[in-house]
């Protein structure tokens, strides 16, 4: 929890500057497991922890696997710095456009369904109560303002009306349910015995948490020792990074557009995914496990609140970080009960999902080649990670740690997916104003096309210095990057200019041969 407060600060701050929350990323689930099942990391033979000779209890020295996770981790984590920094990522976005973001970020909503049913399944009435609450406060009563007691310099004590509903619908659908939980808990409604799926429901369900959690802990670099490196690990924590850097291109985007902010430069995305690099190079040392990626959900809940203001985030990442120190306040969040947690993420996650339908405004829907590609994309990127979650042993190319990142990469939805609407979408024939390049990459340009809003993605403080040093626009991370800009403008000219120039120069060719004739 530390950890993700230290990286929402770093990304908001410093990093590609859209309001975004940090937080371990699942994706590295998949190569730790496989990490952890060589042959040097497995448990010994006897389940019980015996010493079959001596019968004495044997100790299985888990930092020596935390150790590995940690090296693997920093290696892929600098590697992503590298990607980052010399702007690899802003070089490929140039052949990006709508219909390779949009099953990109709608999948990410999509491919994650099966987690919030997992959290609804523990008790569906409760999970759809927190999401009644949540459609009442955001959509049908969210522009009702409340008289709320306030103070200012100019104007002293006075009343001032505040549509608190659009502002903390989470805040106060959790909170009531939080407490109809607990009525229900109370009175014996829901059921005592653990094995039961409502038990999840019970407010006391995760109480050994708060006993359990200590009050003060602060997280130390090399904790469990000097990590170690290995080059099946690396290549599984780098497959993971990968996969981890569309899906947060994806996010940068549905952010932006959720914000109402002007589209992220390629600048201000290479200085995102880098920023993520060394927030995952810290979290390998100081041992949290985990690599740190944007939080697809959190995005959702700027749709609902409405709030995107950069000191909010910045301000949660803060409120993280003094959790991760102090464990019980940490531990009061993490006892929600799952049922509620399902409802909320229930409706993150569709906005996120329906963010990235929206983008497909930009393209001729009315094409047959962008219905096409894009329905390919959508099933494909479905499609391929369940065949590959039920048949992992049959990806046989030779090479353990080739088989590992192809399992990673298309094991992962929004990176299948968005990897065939790419793919499809610079081979199919079609005009780039059929495929929205155009327009797209119009919208996104800012420098040229569209100004910057109050310079949403300069950096703080040092942008006026660094526009003083020509040899900043050569650099991928700096405001000033202008590599790619002439390019973006010569091929993307509007058409009505390239048409304009061409009858132009037809009219001059008629006069030539009229003279001629004359």
């Amino acid at each position: 929890m530390f950890m993700c407060g230290l990286a929402t600060v770093l990304q908001c701050f410093l990093g590609v500057r859209l309001p975004i929350i940090q937080g371990g990323s699942h994706t590295f689930v998949a190569p730790i497991v496989v990490m952890m099942s060589l042959e040097r990391f497995r448990c010994p033979d006897n389940a019980e922890g015996l010493d079959e000779q001596s019968g004495n209890n044997t100790v299985i020295d888990w930092t020596v696997r935390m150790r590995e996770i940690q090296g693997n981790l920093i290696l892929a984590s600098l590697t992503q710095v590298l990607v980052g920094s010399l702007g690899i990522i802003g070089t490929i976005l140039r052949f990006v456009g709508p219909l390779t973001i949009a099953p990109t970020v709608s999948l990410i909503g999509l491919s994650l369904s099966h987690v919030v049913a997992m959290f609804c399944e523990t008790h569906w009435g409760i999970s759809m109560l927190t999401l009644f609450f949540l459609l009442l406060f955001s959509v049908f009563i969210n522009k009702v303002e409340i008289p709320i007691p306030s103070f200012s310099l100019k104007r002293k004590c006075h009343m001032k009306k505040i549509p608190v509903f659009q502002l903390f619908p989470v805040v106060f659908s959790v909170a009531i349910v939080w407490i109809f939980s607990h009525v229900l808990t109370v009175t014996d409604v829901f059921p005592n015995n653990s094995t039961i799926i409502e038990y999840k429901a019970r407010t006391d369900s995760k109480m050994e948490i708060m006993t359990k959690a200590p009050w003060f802990t602060i997280p130390t670099p090399f904790q469990f020792g000097i990590p170690t490196i290995s080059a099946a690990g690396y290549m599984g924590m780098l497959a993971a990074t990968i996969s981890s850097i569309i899906e947060s291109v994806g996010d940068y985007f549905a952010a932006a557009r959720l914000s109402g902010a002007p589209l992220p430069p390629a600048h201000a995305i290479n200085r995102g995914i880098a920023f993520e690099g060394v927030s995952s190079i810290i979290s390998g040392l100081v041992g949290a496990g985990h690599a740190t990626t944007s939080y697809s959900g959190n995005i959702g809940i700027i749709g609902i609140t409405k709030v995107a203001s950069r000191t909010v985030f910045i301000t949660a990442g803060v409120i993280l970080m003094v959790c991760g120190v102090i464990g019980k306040l940490g531990a009061a969040l993490a006892i929600i009960p799952e049922p509620i947690i399902g409802g909320t993420l229930l409706l993150g996650l569709g906005m996120v999902a329906s963010i990235g339908i929206s983008v497909l405004q930009f393209c001729d829907m009315s094409s047959t080649r962008n219905i096409t590609i894009l329905g390919v994309s959508f099933l494909m990127g479905l499609m391929i990670p369940e065949w590959l979650s039920e048949n992992s042993d049959r990806v046989k190319t030779g090479s353990d740690e080739l088989d590992q990142v192809i399992r990673v990469l298309f094991g992962t939805a929004s990176f299948a997916g968005g990897f065939i609407g790419f793919l499809l979408d610079n081979i199919v024939p079609g005009s780039k104003h059929e495929r929205g390049i155009d327009r797209w990459v119009r919208l996104s340009d800012n420098g040229e096309s569209e100004p910057e809003v109050d310079g949403v993605y300069d950096l703080p403080f040092v942008t006026k210095y660094i526009r003083r040093v020509r040899l900043c626009q050569l650099c991928p991370v700096s405001p000033t990057f202008v590599k790619y800009r002439k390019s973006y403008l010569k091929i993307l000219a509007p058409q009505e200019d390239r048409d304009t120039k061409s009858d132009r120069e037809n009219c001059k060719r008629s006069l030539v041969e009229l003279n001629s004739d004359v």
